[in-house]
């Protein structure tokens, strides 16, 4: 399965990304790690259009994020689209609570890169990020899953954080001794 995992930030896309990769024995690509270099720099597209072809090569995959540059890429390759869909209250709290977390617990989130105050404080942070994109979003979802390009996919949106923990436990595990990374 080659499948793309995405939602508004704080959804859930990541978690569920590795809990289904490792499902399947698939490897899970995370988006932002591909994107952010230290000190929460961009990569430039060319050379992170090349690292999303390269990590989407193989025969099975989970990668998450919504990176629009990518997008023509991944649907090229895709069979599977998740879409996580949920109200904006649920994915801020969760977002909220994860930011604080990532803050007091000095977590690292991607390439060295570390949440703090500061960034959550700032007019370009993830939380106002949220606030601003939530509802721009939910309807692109409705764009993307309609596409002509996605008639032959897979399609699951989900819209409660219950469904998508039903959808893990129906697909077939990986055979033990299979399927390593």
């Amino acid at each position: 399965m080659r499948i793309w995992i995405r939602g508004t930030c704080g959804s859930g896309k990541s978690t569920l990304a590795r809990h289904v990769a490792d499902r399947l024995g698939a490897p899970h690509i995370e988006m932002d790690s591909l994107f952010h270099l230290p000190g929460w720099q961009e990569r430039p597209r060319e050379d992170f259009l090349r690292l999303v072809a390269e990590a989407t090569a193989g025969e099975s995959w989970v990668i998450d994020g919504n990176y629009s540059a990518a997008g023509e890429l991944l649907t090229s390759r895709i069979d599977t689209i998740v879409w996580l869909d949920y109200p904006f209250p649920l994915v801020f709290s969760r977002l909220l609570r994860r930011t604080a977390h990532r803050i007091l617990t000095k977590q690292e989130v991607c390439n060295g890169n570390r949440e703090t105050l500061w960034l959550a404080l700032r007019s370009d942070s993830i939380l106002w990020w949220a606030i601003k994109t939530h509802r721009r979003r939910r309807h692109q979802c409705d764009e993307f899953l309609s596409a002509p390009q996605n008639a032959d996919k897979t399609k699951l949106r989900f819209r409660h954080p219950l469904e998508p923990v039903r959808w893990l436990e129906s697909l077939e595990p990986r055979a033990p001794g299979l399927g390593a990374r």
